[in-house]
């Protein structure tokens, strides 16, 4: 798979919807992950990201604009020991209960589909970082109906052991705008990784479509240590 840049991606696709960016650094020596939410509706744009804990959560910038908060109010980032959850959804709940009782990210998630929102039935996507011990890896997951579908949920899941400086992996829960939204297909796109965490949190957001961007969550977390390096953009402020 040809390796692209992540800003170019990011530039040329309004509305990719959410996204999940998991790989290594340029020098090797850290595990490196993105979220970011967009927004085309008030509900969805009414966001911001917080900590909690070691993890983030969602928030409603003004409560009283507030509407259905069931898809849009949850923990994206949760961390559980050596794991880290990175999802677009309340699944992060799901995965991170089935860590405690020793289940992987595809075990976890057996549970769950797609999110319930016709006609665009958004996919859920999900990753797991593993840092322990000088050691490093990750599994990503995406659970979408059966090119629009519903009757049917398709899985997919996919394990990166050792993963290269340099680059990493991108999912996203659409492919572009539109009406129903077309959801993400293929295996996670193979991108560039570079630069410190403030370069690389600042290219992501700039990258991202201007109307529709609402808030971004970068993760550094050193691979021999396990030190981490947290930033957070919010649109809304």
């Amino acid at each position: 798979m040809e390796k692209k840049s992540l800003f170019d991606e990011l530039k040329n696709n309004a509305y990719p919807g959410r996204g999940i960016v998991i790989g290594r650094s340029e020098d090797g020596s850290k595990a490196i992950t993105a979220y970011f939410i967009m927004g085309r509706s008030e509900n969805s744009r009414n966001r911001i990201f917080v900590e909690e804990g070691a993890g983030i959560r969602t928030e409603a910038f003004d409560p009283s604009k507030l509407e259905d908060p069931s898809l849009i109010i949850y923990a994206p980032v949760r961390v559980l020991g050596i794991h880290t959850v990175v999802t677009n959804g309340d699944q992060t709940d799901t995965i991170y209960d089935g860590l405690l009782h020793g289940f992987s990210l595809e075990e976890s998630l057996v549970t769950r589909e797609f999110e319930p929102d016709a006609p665009n039935y958004t996919p859920r996507i999900s990753g797991l970082m593993t840092v322990a011990d000088g050691n490093y890896e990750y599994s990503m997951s995406i659970l979408k109906s059966a090119d629009g579908d519903p009757s049917a949920c398709n899985r997919y899941t996919f394990n990166y052991e050792k993963p290269l400086a340099g680059e990493g992996r991108f999912i996203h829960t659409y492919m572009g705008d539109g009406n129903p939204l077309p959801s993400f297909t293929g295996e996670p796109e193979r991108v560039e990784i570079s630069g410190d965490i403030d370069s690389f949190t600042n290219a992501v957001w700039e990258a991202l479509n201007e109307d529709n961007k609402v808030s971004l969550f970068v993760r550094y977390i050193d691979i021999a240590t396990g030190a981490t390096e947290t930033r957070i953009v919010n649109k809304n402020k």
